[in-house]
């Protein structure tokens, strides 16, 4: 299956200057977060096929504006095709925004979708907003990773963990590509195509 990775800055190449050869072959788009929901609603009309969505740090509108067309999947473990993707945006707290945790309200979080996995038999992509701690985080608050998402990679082990929140441009140390043990890690920054074969 190709599936399109987005997040973080809306792609004028998908936006600004559109051709349906561009998205040929794209049968599910994910979104990371902090994207303009007429954005997200844009890519779900020109391409007609899901996409779904987690919060990022900066979609609080999303509480009176939300994407439409667009299925938001946090705290869900949503099955396509038989790939089953769960979703759990936000950013490490560091004001009070809606989309923001503590790593303890995170850790929670995660507890509470683990019964949704297990009724799935597992998961095959995580999508976040915030990355790892530790894997392609910053080091400020604002950007710092979420310790409590070792906790799904290590017991579950998904094929794909798809997260935003790191801009490419903030530095070359940020990768688009991380291995974790058997997990392939990509940072969906602007947009990504990448091949998922169950």
């Amino acid at each position: 299956m190709k599936i399109l990775a987005v997040s973080d800055e809306e792609s004028k190449y998908l936006w600004d200057y559109f051709q349906k050869e561009k998205v040929e072959g794209i049968e599910l788009i994910l979104s990371s977060g902090d994207l303009d929901p007429d954005y997200l609603s844009f890519l779900a009309t020109v391409c007609s096929v899901p996409v779904l969505y987690v919060r990022g740090n900066h979609d609080d509108k999303y509480a009176y504006k939300a994407p439409e067309g667009c299925i938001c999947i946090e705290n869900k473990v949503y099955v396509y095709k038989g790939i089953r993707i769960l979703g759990l945006g936000g950013s490490m707290r560091y004001s009070r925004g809606i989309n923001q945790y503590t790593e303890k309200e995170m850790q929670q979080r995660v507890k509470k979708v683990k019964w949704k996995i297990k009724r799935n038999r597992g998961i095959d992509i995580l999508l976040t907003h915030s990355p790892a701690y530790g894997i392609n985080d910053g080091k400020d608050l604002p950007h710092r990773g979420f310790e409590a998402f070792y906790d799904i990679l290590n017991q579950y082990e998904p094929h794909f963990f798809i997260h935003g929140h790191m801009h490419m441009n903030y530095g070359r140390e940020y990768k688009r590509h991380i291995q974790y043990g058997k997990t392939n890690i990509i940072n969906a920054y602007e947009r990504y195509v990448f091949e998922y074969n169950k």
